[in-house]
């Protein structure tokens, strides 16, 4: 199945240089792009891309603002925000938002389509050590860490609150189940119970959600 992507960035030559890189890729085909935030709503509403590529400090509306919209929208698409910081402030609040990772701007060819093909199959964009990196330093600092209730971990069984904080260690399906001795299929199970009974979109969110409620604590 080919992936559909959409670009947004209001730099003409970053988006005619992704979409190059992108098109001459197996499997993913740029579908369209967008210079803004309120252009990129729009794009998804009649596109309906599977992965949008979110600049962030874009004029009008930016990047953060689009994510918000296009996940209260309850669209398919996943957002994988680009930046050229990589420890940008609005990055880790485009996260919580509900982008399913980040890359940076410099990121190689090869980096770009295999972070499309993680967040297209459900994946939250999490290996990266700048990207843990970044989950941890705004997750000191936000006040986003004090949950009003947070006892919402203490929905989860033994095993779900172990394969959480596995998933805000960035391990995959396939290293979960490898670490703890059991069948992916299992790890995808506990994986989307734990998001129903937290009430999150993806991993990205169960990862920043493990450390806000110090589930998870930086080293």
């Amino acid at each position: 199945m080919t992936i559909r992507v959409l670009i947004v960035d209001d730099q003409a030559m970053v988006r005619e240089g992704f979409s190059v890189l992108l098109n001459a890729m197996d499997g993913i085909e740029v579908v369209g792009e967008a210079v803004d935030g309120r252009e990129a709503i729009e794009q998804v509403a009649a596109l309906r891309p599977d992965v949008v590529l979110m600049d962030i400090r874009m004029p009008r509306m930016n990047g953060l603002e689009a994510t918000r919209e296009i996940v209260a929208a309850d669209t398919d698409a996943k957002v994988l925000v680009l930046t050229t910081f990589d420890l940008d402030e609005y990055v880790y609040q485009a996260l919580r938002a509900g982008a399913s990772g980040f890359l940076l701007k410099d990121a190689s060819a090869r980096q770009l389509a295999d972070g499309v093909r993680v967040v297209a199959a459900g994946e939250a964009l999490l290996a990266p050590s700048v990207t843990k990196r970044l989950i941890v330093e705004f997750s000191k600092i936000s006040e986003a860490r004090k949950l009003a209730d947070p006892a919402g971990v203490g929905e989860l069984t033994e095993r779900e609150t172990e394969v959480l904080v596995l998933i805000a260690q960035g391990l995959s399906n396939a290293e979960i189940a490898d670490r703890l001795v059991v069948a992916e299929s299992t790890i995808k199970t506990h994986v989307s119970r734990i998001l129903v009974k937290l009430g999150l979109r993806d991993r990205t969110q169960a990862a920043v959600y493990a450390y806000e409620t110090r589930l998870v604590t930086p080293a």
